[in-house]
């Protein structure tokens, strides 16, 4: 599959020019048939066939294969959420916090790695200690400044929704992981774009959605946890598909399944496969060069008006406007749909393998 097969592939791109990517994908055909493929084949043949938990299971174990393989981890290190902050909340909970713990985040980040630490301010004490950044980019010294033997967490993106830049994991892995600190990666604005290898990185968790940049729907969401690291993890919630139970002893699952609660909404994470299958179809390196080219386009475009790195990073890139939520406005009515950002305050465009040049010019012009 080349960009132009995937955009021919996607409905929604017949009414707009859409450059929102980074909020929510538009889904393929492929993606949105392998949704109601699994409706039919569930709620149809599965209930006088296979039985509806066994279809469902299946469904379930071969996204979760499809989730491993794309990321280079083990199966056992997945656990199907149905959003990135889902699993980062999993993971708040999951820890041994006590009244003198620390955990250290960067300024840029989401709301998703910022409210879960403020609540465990309130209810259990923990401190939250904000490194500040500059366009995006972390200073690593600060970072480590700020971690010492009371930092239970490191939390970062991979890769900033504010400017697009790139956070070198590794980095700050080895920083955290120095200090005793574990690390939780927010890598939704990566996977789909770039390459997420997470033993490479080395970080003890990474939560992400599938609904951006890997064109799936809402609901399918999913959290690697090392395998190192499962042993002593108390999810604050249980059901009976994260616990394995003998006729004495009732015990967490030992793989990262223990952060499953029970029947849940299967088909977006039918959604979620047929959307990695298709932007691996794509290739990966290609979407890379494909982004590049037309950011390159843009970033001249924009002139003296770009907020992101002059330099490629990723497909999202922030411009300072005058009026960042009249902007979005008036470019939508014109059918070119962008967002405003609330820090920095300014607009944010996505480009996504689907987009083209002209997608671009046009929405220059409208600028």
């Amino acid at each position: 599959m080349d960009p132009e097969d995937l955009r021919a592939d996607i409905p929604a791109l017949d009414d707009c020019t859409y450059l929102n990517t980074g909020a929510s994908g538009p889904s393929p055909t492929r993606v949105l048939d392998a949704v109601t493929d699994f409706h039919r084949r569930h709620k149809v043949e599965a209930p006088c066939g296979d039985g509806m938990y066994e279809v469902a299971s299946a469904a379930k174990e071969a996204a979760r294969e499809t989730v491993a393989a794309h990321l280079g981890a083990s199966p056992a290190e997945i656990a199907l959420t149905r959003s990135t902050v889902e699993g980062v909340n999993l993971v708040a909970n999951a820890l041994d916090w006590g009244p003198e713990s620390n955990v250290v985040r960067p300024d840029f980040e989401h709301p998703a790695g910022i409210l879960p630490w403020w609540r465990l301010g309130k209810t259990v004490g923990v401190e939250e200690r904000v490194v500040e950044t500059s366009g995006g980019h972390l200073d690593l010294a600060a970072l480590a400044d700020a971690v010492d033997e009371s930092t239970e967490l490191v939390c970062t993106s991979s890769l900033t929704w504010t400017h697009g830049t790139r956070v070198p994991i590794e980095a700050v892995v080895e920083v955290a992981h120095d200090a005793g600190a574990r690390v939780l990666v927010d890598a939704v604005q990566s996977v789909g774009q770039q390459p997420v290898d997470v033993h490479e990185w080395g970080a003890d968790f990474v939560a992400a959605s599938g609904h951006k940049w890997l064109l799936g729907p809402w609901g399918s969401g999913l959290l690697y946890v090392d395998e190192g690291v499962l042993e002593g993890l108390d999810p604050a919630r249980v059901g009976y598909f994260g616990i394995e139970e003998t006729d004495d002893v009732i015990e967490f699952a030992p793989d990262a399944s223990r952060f499953e609660l029970g029947t849940t909404a299967v088909a977006p994470y039918a959604g979620l496969a047929a959307g990695i299958e298709t932007v691996e179809a794509v290739g990966l390196d290609r979407i890379r060069d494909h982004v590049e080219g037309l950011t390159d386009r843009l970033k001249a475009g924009l002139g003296d008006r770009l907020v992101s790195p002059r330099e490629y990073e990723s497909g999202l890139v922030t411009f300072e406007a005058e009026d960042p939520e009249a902007t979005v406005e008036r470019l939508a009515a014109d059918g070119v749909v962008i967002r405003a950002l609330p820090q920095p305050e300014a607009c944010r465009v996505s480009v996504h393998a689907f987009n083209t040049a002209a997608d671009v010019d046009r929405l220059l012009d409208g600028l």
